[in-house]
């Protein structure tokens, strides 16, 4: 799903390079300890002029909805809502069910390093309540009202894999977005969660999130025109209080909210509307029921009128507006991991993906070239010097953005836990970052046999 680096990652094995990229162990090391780095290269501008055709349209609207067309239709790690029918077996909900919640096979620990009783664990896996999953169930929609946790069991209890590991939720899988489409397909036994399918992903999410209504309210929310693209890391609605539940809501890179019919010489929620743009967003009502609130974004703030266009300089653009934002697995901690910046990057400009690593890399809809451990060094470097900006470079679950070459050097830009590398001593060095980041490619190790060229498993190109 997504890598996660410990400082356990240690000695390691520097492999024979190609000579056109070199496992350039003599870049310098800035205090900040992330090696071939300095402050110029913390702007965007800094790879926009260096990009060969930052402005070239890698692919237009049409291009693009037809691709994203194809996803939906033939990437079984999506699912298109409209398809699912009118019912759903038992089998299907024990299906989706069974894949994301895996009962716990090693111990795990709370917030404060604590392990969890095994009778607490027992109780999460209980709440699901497979046994009592009927044999056909009718289709149930709704919408997200406010950004959720996706989670593998039906609970909020926090569980981690380790002592010191708060940054890798056990049972935090994903997240939605308000306005996100989900059909309902089963309730926990406690009531408290609904497990959802979303166009993106399948798993449980708290009841109190998704505001159920009929399958026209829902489907038919993301085709509304006009509407605004959200273009900033995260963008949020004004103060009201005579509306709480879109007052300062959060709205994340590449949400897609459709205007109200509202005169602009109207109030909105008490407030002049003429310097905002007025959107429509998913409340929920003290029954459950969907229903639809005007709330204001300010002119001001980071939001477009359709999609960016596809092209070098936007995906450089909007993949720095995230630069310094800290890892969080699944989203957590308002953030995002490795698979879900690339993603809400590439959704910026219309283009759609699967939400996980290996489903990514592997995408039948994405031009990509394979990588086993077969093939050499030399083939995997000779791929790189062939990568464009904007390209995906994918180890087992770690993903990254090729931004450019400085001195035949790749760079990209990830969002990541640490660097593993060797200094010019050939000393092991191991930095914390846990952000979005910007690193050569080159040094960079996994773990004491593997550096990140030599574990490279895909290299994907969004386009033609």
């Amino acid at each position: 799903m997504r890598i996660a680096f410990r400082a356990a990652a240690s000695l390691v094995l520097l492999l024979t390079c190609a000579p056109a990229f070199c496992l350039d162990t003599t870049l310098p090391i800035p205090a900040n300890g992330v090696i071939g780095t300095d402050e110029a290269m913390l702007s965007p501008e800094y790879w926009v002029a260096k990009s060969p055709a930052p402005n070239k349209l890698i692919l237009d609207a049409a291009q693009l909805n037809a691709q994203n067309a194809q996803l939906f239709q033939s990437d079984r790690s999506v699912y298109d809502l409209r398809k699912l029918g009118s019912t759903l077996t038992r089998q299907q909900i024990q299906g989706w069910i069974s894949k994301v919640s895996k009962p716990p096979t090693q111990p795990l620990f709370d917030a404060k390093d604590q392990p969890l009783p095994p009778s607490t664990i027992d109780a999460v896996v209980a709440n699901i309540g497979l046994d009592k999953i009927p044999a056909v169930t009718s289709v149930r929609y709704g919408m997200a009202v406010h950004r959720v946790s996706l989670r593998n069991f039906p609970t909020s209890l926090r569980a981690f894999p380790g002592k010191g590991l708060q940054d890798f939720e056990r049972f935090q899988e994903s997240t939605i977005f308000p306005g996100d489409p989900v059909v309902i397909a089963y309730t926990s036994v406690d009531g408290e969660y609904f497990f959802i399918v979303s166009p993106h992903y399948a798993a449980w999410v708290e009841r109190s999130a998704i505001a159920e209504g009929r399958a026209d309210q829902v489907l038919s929310y993301a085709d509304k025109t006009p509407y605004r693209v959200v273009t900033g890391d995260k963008v949020r609605t004004v103060f009201t209080p005579e509306a709480p539940a879109v007052s300062e809501l959060q709205l994340d890179m590449g949400a897609r909210i459709p205007l109200a019919n509202v005169a602009l010489d109207q109030p909105v929620n008490g407030q002049g509307a003429y310097a905002s743009w007025t959107l429509e967003l998913p409340t929920r009502a003290a029954d459950g029921s969907l229903q639809f609130q005007p709330a204001l974004l300010q002119r001001s703030v980071d939001s477009s009128a359709d999609y960016l266009p596809l092209t070098q300089a936007n995906i450089i653009r909007q993949a720095f507006k995230f630069l310094g934002e800290r890892y969080g697995w699944g989203h957590l901690y308002n953030g995002r991991d490795c698979s879900g910046f690339v993603s809400d990057v590439y959704r910026s400009m219309g283009v759609q993906m699967p939400r996980n690593t290996g489903d990514q890399a592997s995408s039948p809809v994405f031009h990509h070239q394979l990588f086993t451990a077969k093939d050499s060094h030399e083939l995997r470097m000779k791929a790189l010097a062939g990568a464009q900006v904007g390209d995906l470079i994918y180890i087992p679950g770690h993903v990254m953005i090729f931004l450019g070459r400085i001195d035949d050097q790749p760079y990209v830009i990830q969002d990541v836990g640490g660097l593993v590398f060797k200094d010019g001593s050939g000393k092991m060095r191991w930095t914390k970052t846990n952000e979005v980041s910007v690193t050569p490619l080159l040094p960079l190790l996994v773990d004491e046999k593997l550096s990140y060229v030599d574990a490279m498993v895909s290299l994907v190109h969004i386009g033609r």
